[in-house]
């Protein structure tokens, strides 16, 4: 089966952190395809609650955009109408099952300029939050979000690698790693 090649693909970490033990998570997904792809989308859709963050991480051409494609269509939202806001730094998609709030930080000069966009008010919309370029802005961004980082292996293939650092974020990978281990 494309993408997962067993169980030892995951990676479970814990560490004491101030005498607390904190669990992290990651697992690395090889999207082969965009079909593949799909399916990462499909599985996130499925397994994300409302009022998630999702910052992405990945180099011009990675596959950000489309992986949030990917997702609004699982959610019902027609693919050809999302599209990579880095001109116009926020789209918003309704009318699927959720809403998702779409935010590129690639063109901000700084952390003030993200501030200004208001992403706290996305972050408590209910709906799904992605956040592309994540990695400029990560001070500012919640701390119970989910991590995704692609890289490109190949003409159309990608290593797509979810990491979470909490115990919500741990059970969502498990979770979105036995939906794509399924037929």
């Amino acid at each position: 089966m494309a993408g997962v090649k067993s169980q030892k693909d995951r990676f479970r970490l814990l560490t004491l952190d101030s005498q607390l033990w904190t669990a992290t998570a990651m697992f690395t997904f090889t999207a082969h395809t965009e079909s593949d792809t799909d399916r990462l989308g499909a599985a996130l859709a499925d397994v994300l609650p409302a009022g998630s963050v999702v910052a992405l991480i990945g180099t011009l051409g990675a596959g950000k955009t489309r992986l949030v494609q990917a997702v609004a269509e699982a959610l019902g939202v027609p693919r050809h109408t999302v599209t990579s806001p880095t001109f116009v730094l926020v789209n918003e998609y309704a009318g699927g099952r959720l809403p998702i709030f779409h935010l590129d930080t690639y063109r901000l000069r700084d952390g003030d300029e993200f501030l200004d966009l208001g992403p706290d008010e996305y972050f408590d919309a209910g709906g799904l939050v992605f956040v592309e370029w994540a990695d400029r802005v990560a001070k500012w961004l919640p701390d119970e979000r989910l991590e995704i980082s692609l890289e490109v292996t190949g003409d159309h293939s990608r290593a797509i690698t979810l990491f979470g650092a909490t115990p919500q974020t741990v059970q969502l990978i498990d979770r979105i790693a036995d939906a794509l281990a399924r037929p």
